[in-house]
């Protein structure tokens, strides 16, 4: 679960709250917590990823939709870096997640939520984890079990690229992994 708390104004307990009412929600024949709640003057917004809890907290009025859409990004950033989004992985790379952090949300306020914008200002090496040792994830992981998920070159290249004479060169690039048994 990582917790990203806006501008110091949620307490410090707010984890412990936020773990005990997601983990014992039994509402109105809900199952599950919806994605944002309130309790004690507290807005809860929280997205789940591979699972694992991406959750924010304010006490002020802020749009629901923006900050779900901000935690989805945070969460695709992470895995742009770290190649796998799994507990492992966050757990080995907390330095480096961390820093993701700092540079994407400055106290309080979104800087920017970019790959490519953060490979400017972002310095650590992620650790890589074996993804071979990972259980699968739903579905679609049957294709992708034993595979290296590291994130491709075609991150760090630019898809307009300027050639001599001022021409643009339009060029998308795809990793195509295929393995059949």
């Amino acid at each position: 679960m990582i917790v990203i708390a806006d501008r110091g104004e949620v307490a410090k307990g707010s984890a412990e709250i936020f773990f005990r009412k997601v983990k014992f929600w039994k509402e109105d024949g809900q199952e599950e917590a919806p994605p944002v709640f309130n309790v004690d003057g507290v807005n809860y917004f929280h997205v789940k990823v591979v699972g694992l809890l991406f959750v924010a907290t304010t006490r002020v009025n802020v749009s629901p939709s923006l900050v779900l859409e901000l935690l989805q990004r945070i969460a695709r950033v992470i895995k742009d870096y770290l190649g796998v989004l799994s507990e492992d992985s966050l757990r080995k790379n907390f330095v480096l997640v961390y820093e993701l952090l700092d540079e994407v949300i400055d106290f309080g306020y979104v800087q920017t939520t970019s790959t490519e914008v953060l490979k400017s200002y972002v310095f650590n090496e992620p650790i890589v984890v074996d993804a071979a040792r990972l259980q699968p994830l739903g579905p679609a992981a049957i294709f992708m079990q034993g595979t290296k998920r590291m994130p491709g070159t075609a991150v760090t290249k630019s898809v307009v690229a300027n050639e001599p004479g001022g021409r643009k060169r339009e060029e998308i690039f795809v990793d195509i992994i295929e393995k059949i048994s």
